[in-house]
């Protein structure tokens, strides 16, 4: 608009013509279509959708700061509240220092938030709500990989880019046929923070067979995603590794009661219980299973090392899980993300997804640089679509480790921890990477 007043104030000047010349009408509208693209770029992630003109971030222009939205998709009410709360507060420390230390010049971060309830059937609802609104240039989550299953798809239809710090199936990275030895990527816009079931399961396998010498198993799954998938790979690894599997039962998430399968566990002989679930059900099982006398720990993934855990009663003394990475607090950056977040004020613990929760943010935020770092200092009008290209290349050092993905969208920091209760606290045992 200035650029056409400007010419038509010259022309006034130089003979007060009442005719443009045609060269004057071809400048003039290609002056107007740069207009209009900038315009673009900054509408399409404008703070309140409004353009903000001639400014672009990191120019040093003065001018508002655009405002780019991520989606944090967790369970913030419902029995995994407590995992997905921490999740929530983590992404949001990451947002508010990213703005604090302006990370990136001229652009203003900020989450959106989706409760997912831990229900699969809200996933498609809220990837929809993510989807329509243009300031959101990632998602944060899911946690649960059953609400993954049906979010996912419709966030890569949209090219929008996922990063979850909970998730573990392997399906969503490696294919529906990741077991018999075949690997595709179902979705190159997904990718997560901590390492999947295929890593998870087998090295709980290794720990129970060869450290804890436990020979005969009783594996009980709730029928999820990573319930199933978890059990999977543990039941293999540990039936290689010379061990038996002596019985097998599928439960149901919100099943508390659990006399029938107590008394199976028992007739059984087995030294240990095997659980592919999370831990408001898996803790339920075992205080039954210690209260009727059985003398067998029960083991589980991540989904049962949590706090709430340890409120099952004593009977989940000696019980074991393994989780992903290392503890936060046995790392520098660990150590320092923790305190942050404690002088942050929230309300709820960070849990051990919190972590992995602001390194998949910041993952975002870096992808975010980086585009505005090669359009100029702008961000550009096709940013969402681009995003999942600048995650796959990025590399940094998180406050869980170094943070870099392959090519199926899997992180290669990929350590474990076997953990056990003692004393009615979580206590770590050994970490390892999760190749043998």
């Amino acid at each position: 608009m200035k650029a056409t007043v400007k010419a038509e104030a010259g022309d006034r000047k130089a003979g007060r013509a009442r005719v443009l010349t045609r060269r004057s009408v071809i400048l003039g509208a290609a002056l107007a279509t740069l207009a209009a693209g900038s315009a673009l770029t900054w509408t399409l992630s404008g703070d309140n959708d409004k353009p903000h003109g001639g400014g672009a971030a990191g120019s040093g222009a003065e001018g508002p700061a655009v405002t780019v939205a991520i989606g944090v998709d967790a369970p913030l009410t419902g029995a995994l509240a407590e995992l997905g709360l921490g999740v929530r507060n983590s992404a949001d420390l990451a947002v508010r220092t990213a703005n604090e230390k302006k990370v990136v010049p001229g652009v203003r971060f900020e989450i959106k938030v989706a409760d997912d309830a831990g229900d699969p059937a809200k996933g498609p609802t809220n990837a929809a709500g993510f989807v329509s609104d243009p300031k959101v240039l990632g998602v944060v989550g899911p946690v649960s990989s059953s609400v993954a299953e049906s979010m996912v798809p419709p966030l890569a239809d949209a090219d929008l880019v996922n990063v979850s710090p909970a998730n573990t199936s392997p399906v969503l990275t490696l294919g529906p046929d990741w077991a018999s030895g075949t690997k595709s990527r179902p979705h190159d816009t997904y990718f997560r923070t901590l390492a999947n079931d295929a890593d998870q399961g087998p090295f709980a396998a290794r720990y129970l067979r060869n450290e804890a010498r436990k020979g005969k198993l009783y594996v009980v799954d709730d029928r999820t995603a990573y319930g199933t998938a978890l059990v999977s790979g543990f039941t293999a690894e540990f039936e290689k590794l010379g061990g038996s599997v002596v019985g097998r039962e599928h439960v149901d998430t919100d099943q508390r009661g659990f006399s029938g399968l107590v008394a199976k566990v028992r007739a059984s002989g087995a030294d240990a219980v095997f659980f592919g679930g999370y831990y408001d059900t898996a803790g339920a099982l075992s205080r039954q299973l210690g209260q009727a006398g059985v003398d067998a720990p029960l083991m589980g993934g991540d989904g049962i090392y949590d706090q709430q855990y340890l409120t099952s009663g004593p009977e989940v003394d000696g019980d074991l899980a393994v989780h992903i990475g290392v503890p936060a607090e046995q790392q520098a950056k660990g150590a320092d993300f923790l305190a942050r977040y404690r002088k942050a004020g929230y309300a709820e613990t960070a849990g051990w997804y919190g972590p992995y929760a602001y390194d998949a943010a910041w993952s975002i935020i870096e992808a975010v640089k980086a585009l505005v770092k090669a359009n100029d200092g702008a961000l550009p009008g096709d940013a969402r679509a681009r995003m999942p290209e600048a995650v796959s290349r990025l590399t940094f050092d998180g406050v869980t480790g170094p943070v870099a993905f392959d090519g199926y969208g899997d992180t290669r920091n990929r350590r474990l921890t076997v953990n056990s209760v003692e004393s009615g606290r979580w206590t770590s045992v050994t970490s390892g990477p999760a190749a043998p």
